[in-house]
């Protein structure tokens, strides 16, 4: 993705527990772009401003809905489908808080399961004033650090947990080549059922389909390092009981096939935030 230059920056360490990232985005020419994003299981906080300091997306779209009159900053859920976020032929910077996806439960106190597909406008996360500040600042780095002052206060106000939720969430990320749903039942000591209902409330929706959302992030990422030849030794490494399984979960969250997606895989980008291309 040359037309679009991506940098992560560091937050507060304060954030470390709570926010996996941020990033800021940069286009400068003038064409129309569709960017294709693979759901990453993480929600996270939005700020895109066109030169023309208007909206910089035009709309966002799902296999099964499309959203216009996208506000100039947003929070969206975890999501579990592939979106299209069409832009307008303009120069922009979208500044990408990443949450950690346990966030939504740890920072605002809410049933994640409520936000899991979709959108929030200022006023229904308490973000009015910052949005206002955002508009008004100077630069990025001005913005980035009303941000980290947000995000603070949030832990301030809320700082609600799970730790074994968030326990299991680390351990799936360690783990994410093999993990299963009875390993994390066995290693944490818990019914499935209780596991389950802690799961999809701090989480926002249930484990397995989480796993099987972060195991289609790493398959593209390997395929992005070059070091597998074969899209069969991709799905041998993540532990895949045969390539239509692959197949399958990779079409369900990246919209193309493995096969057109090794075909093209130098067009993705890939960071900390997940995968995306044009």
């Amino acid at each position: 993705m040359t037309t679009i230059n991506f940098n992560v920056v560091p937050l507060s360490p304060t954030l470390n527990r709570d926010v996996e990232c941020l990033r800021i985005s940069t286009y400068a020419g003038d064409q129309p772009l569709e960017v294709k994003v693979c759901p990453s299981g993480y929600p996270g906080i939005v700020f895109q401003l066109a030169a023309d300091h208007t909206s910089a997306i035009e709309s966002i779209a799902i296999r099964s809905a499309q959203t216009s009159h996208i506000p100039i900053l947003f929070l969206h859920g975890q999501g579990s489908e592939p979106s299209i976020m069409r832009f307008r032929g303009t120069p922009y910077t979208t500044i990408q808080v990443v949450f950690k996806p346990h966030a939504l439960y740890s920072l605002f106190g809410w049933d994640a399961a409520g936000h899991n597909q979709g959108f929030l406008a200022p006023d229904q996360f308490d973000a009015v004033e910052l949005g206002r500040q955002l508009l008004s600042a100077y630069s990025t780095e001005e913005r980035v650090s009303l941000l980290n002052h947000f995000l603070i206060n949030r832990i301030i106000q809320t700082n609600k947990r799970d730790e074994l939720i968030e326990s299991a969430l680390d351990y799936i990320r360690d783990n994410i080549m093999s993990v299963t749903v009875p390993d994390l039942v066995a290693t944490f000591h818990i019914s499935e059922r209780q596991f389950q209902k802690r799961f999809t409330r701090v989480v926002g929706m249930r484990s397995h389909l989480f796993i099987r959302v972060r195991r289609v992030n790493e398959a593209l990422r390997l395929m992005h390092t070059g070091q597998y030849e074969r899209l069969s030794d991709v799905a041998y490494a993540l532990n895949y009981h045969d390539q239509s399984h692959f197949i399958r979960d990779m079409k369900s969250f990246s919209w193309v096939s493995p096969k057109h997606i090794a075909m093209k895989v130098s067009d993705f980008h890939s960071d900390l935030a997940g995968s995306s291309y044009i």
